[in-house]
């Protein structure tokens, strides 16, 4: 339990919430503000009310010099919905933070937004700078999506963006990996493994309106254009993170490409890819997907996926929080983690 008020009730001759707002000469709003650590509230005002509080009785002396402490930041992460593992998984981390946070750590919230939707996560963006004072999001390249976020920032609440960036809006930072180098890494890794010296590969993406989907792919087609000119690119199906969609998507390819030797999946939910290759008996094309979930280390033990790259879902909220804390001047990319099946945590 973060904030103290939830502890008093009527009639146990402790002082209430509306004793204390009379007491102090400030509003029961500015009172429930100032307990529950929110912002809102002058910081002159703050202590003033925390004094009075400890001289009625509200706080003890002992909470009473926690609640001095300068106010945690209230934090909101914003998350695409669907059927993405990885994001899931990453949803699933954040609440389990809010679960065992103390007092001085920062207030998180955590909202899934609709999937690949500028206005509804541009809206979210507003509507939860009413409370946070930071906001980390996925973020959509979208004129609407960075209004807001210009907006925001210009008002003062510190923004990041994870895992895919937003590109060059001031104020705005980004939290994960340098995907160009992501993209070329998977390049190289099919161009090696292929081992052919003709044939197709394919990518798939959740949407181009990520940017960290469209600078994997330039990445990806950079590489085979210096090193492996002799695979061919059949160009990008998008599949909106969803493993059904990649699945349609799949069967397609290798009905359609019958000299397909490898598949780069740049986005999320790989499982209905390896479901393809497995109902097709086509294991033998290379294989590259993103996110360490329960159906990518399946698919890597079974030996329908050959590489897993991973941006390690604590070290992502961590590096966030730190961000918006300003406890770093300047986010750098963070570690790629490569797994196969052979050094799998």
């Amino acid at each position: 339990m973060r904030g103290l008020s939830q502890t008093m009730k009527p009639g146990d001759g402790r002082p209430q919430l509306a004793d204390l707002a009379e007491r102090a000469g400030v509003s029961l709003a500015t009172v429930d503000r100032v307990i529950n650590r929110r912002k809102g509230v002058k910081e002159r005002t703050r202590r003033h009310v925390l004094e009075i509080a400890q001289d009625i009785g509200f706080l003890s002396a002992e909470d009473s010099h926690r609640y001095g402490a300068e106010r945690p930041l209230n934090i909101v992460v914003l998350l695409p919905s669907g059927t993405n593992p990885y994001l899931k998984i990453l949803g699933e981390r954040v609440k389990e933070r809010i679960a065992r946070s103390s007092l001085n750590d920062p207030f998180l919230r955590c909202f899934f937004i609709d999937s690949f939707n500028a206005a509804a996560l541009a809206t979210a963006l507003r509507e939860n700078a009413a409370w946070a004072d930071g906001i980390a999001f996925f973020a959509i390249e979208h004129p609407q999506v960075r209004e807001a976020a210009a907006e925001l920032g210009a008002g003062g609440t510190r923004l990041a963006t994870i895992v895919s960036d937003l590109g060059h809006v001031p104020g705005v930072e980004h939290v994960g990996l340098d995907n160009r180098a992501v993209g070329r890494t998977a390049g190289l890794l099919i161009g090696r493994f292929a081992r052919t010296e003709a044939g197709s590969v394919a990518l798939v993406a959740g949407s181009r309106h990520y940017r960290a989907h469209s600078e994997r792919e330039a990445g990806f087609l950079s590489i085979l254009d210096e090193m492996f000119a002799h695979l061919k690119v059949v160009g990008m199906r998008e599949g909106h993170d969803d493993a059904a969609e990649n699945y349609r998507h799949t069967l397609a390819l290798l009905d359609q490409v019958p000299d397909l030797v490898g598949i780069y999946n740049v986005g999320g939910s790989s499982g209905g890819i390896t479901r393809a290759l497995r109902e097709r008996g086509r294991e033998s094309v290379v294989f590259v997907g993103h996110g360490l979930t329960p159906d990518t280390r399946r698919a890597l033990l079974e030996g329908t996926m050959d590489a897993v790259f991973d941006l390690d879902p604590n070290d992502l909220i961590d590096r966030a929080i730190a961000c918006l804390s300003g406890q770093v001047a300047r986010s750098r990319p963070m570690k790629l983690d490569v797994y196969f099946r052979e050094n799998l945590p």
